[in-house]
């Protein structure tokens, strides 16, 4: 039996279904999820919810929700503890129960499809492939396989997302990818994909960046930069992914403080960084990091910091410095590799 097959007769036996989306969600995480509803939708499942935590802030993210009319409910715990039978809950684009999500540990699993690396996953029905580029990628060809069609909606979000977790499919992808691209071409909305890939962007997001570009710190291949406090999180991946299109860069890493939380972004184009396993490395034992070998972030509670001064100048001072030494010494580079902004400007 396929995989998606076992998906479908479980949910055809089902009464509803909870989707959990991992904190702040990306594209990638609220097709999946959007998907995976109209698959328990044609399976015969009508009570159907998709819950988040934390924040949808990057414009992109923005927009996706409303010119796709997601619907989304915060994350409730009461809504995933004691669930009667006939209940699922299901993870898309993240996989363990309390790491990036704030389920309740404890709480089981049923339905997990996910595309980071990550080991011990826990649930009945597990699709975990780190060989694809992306979690909706997954969903499409499940869409495929099963007696269904994508509705217009499902199909130009999991077109984006694809888009969208593989820069335009230069980061990652597969073959599944463009095979997923193909399918999914037919049924898309292609003048709101456009409207999608075009949002505006905020000021304060501008801000961040230039931030980031100011604050550059340059090791060899290696830039580490940060923005200080913004409120802008999703300022950070894109101030990476811009930061490693500087010539001689390889590997990019973003970090600032967002509320009562450090959080990072890495890109890294080098074939001897994984710069899933660096962050990991650089952070498991004070907070929550890890991904891809390109792509990667994390997340480090501020209290750790807070101990040391209640001035808020200090404060992103001893951040920038601890945080900075830390991703130096996990990427084995020395004070003496160091180029100002200057050199790298010149350069």
């Amino acid at each position: 039996m396929s995989r998606a097959q076992a998906l479908w007769d479980r949910l055809a036996e089902s009464d509803e279904l909870t989707i959990i989306c991992h904190n702040n969600p990306d594209p990638d995480c609220l097709a999946s999820a959007v998907a995976l509803g109209q698959i328990a939708a044609s399976a015969g499942i009508d009570e159907r919810r998709i819950l988040y935590s934390g924040e949808i802030s990057h414009q992109q993210n923005r927009a996706f929700v409303n010119l796709l009319d997601v619907e989304l409910k915060p994350f409730d715990p009461e809504l995933v503890r004691n669930r009667p039978e006939g209940s699922l809950l299901a993870f898309v684009d993240h996989a363990i129960v309390g790491v990036n999500n704030r389920v309740p540990e404890g709480t089981p699993v049923d339905i997990v499809v996910d595309h980071h690396p990550v080991e011990d996953i826990v649930a009945d029905i597990i699709d975990h492939r780190e060989g694809v580029g992306a979690t909706a990628t997954i969903l499409a060809e499940y869409v495929r396989e099963l007696p269904m069609d994508p509705s217009s909606r499902v199909a130009t979000a999991l077109l984006f997302a694809i888009r969208r977790e593989t820069l335009g499919f230069l980061r990652g992808a597969t073959r599944a990818e463009y095979e997923a691209a193909a399918y999914l071409h037919d049924y898309a909305d292609i003048d709101l994909l456009q409207k999608l890939s075009s949002p505006a962007v905020s000021g304060a997001t501008i801000d961040a960046i230039g931030d980031a570009i100011e604050n550059r710190v340059v090791r060899g291949s290696v830039l580490v930069s940060h923005v200080g406090r913004t409120s802008e999180r999703d300022a950070l991946p894109q101030a990476a992914d811009y930061l490693a299109t500087l010539e001689g860069i390889q590997t990019a890493i973003v970090f600032g403080i967002v509320e009562d939380s450090i959080q990072l972004s890495g890109r890294s184009t080098d074939a001897r960084v994984h710069i899933g396993e660096v962050l990991h490395e650089a952070f498991e034992d004070v907070g929550s990091a890890g991904g891809h070998r390109e792509m990667a972030g994390g997340e480090i509670p501020l209290g750790i910091f807070s101990d040391y001064t209640t001035d808020d100048t200090q404060l992103v001072d001893i951040v920038e410095q601890v945080i900075t030494n830390r991703l130096f010494v996990a990427l084995n580079l020395t004070e003496r590799e160091t180029k100002s902004k200057d050199e790298t400007t010149e350069e």
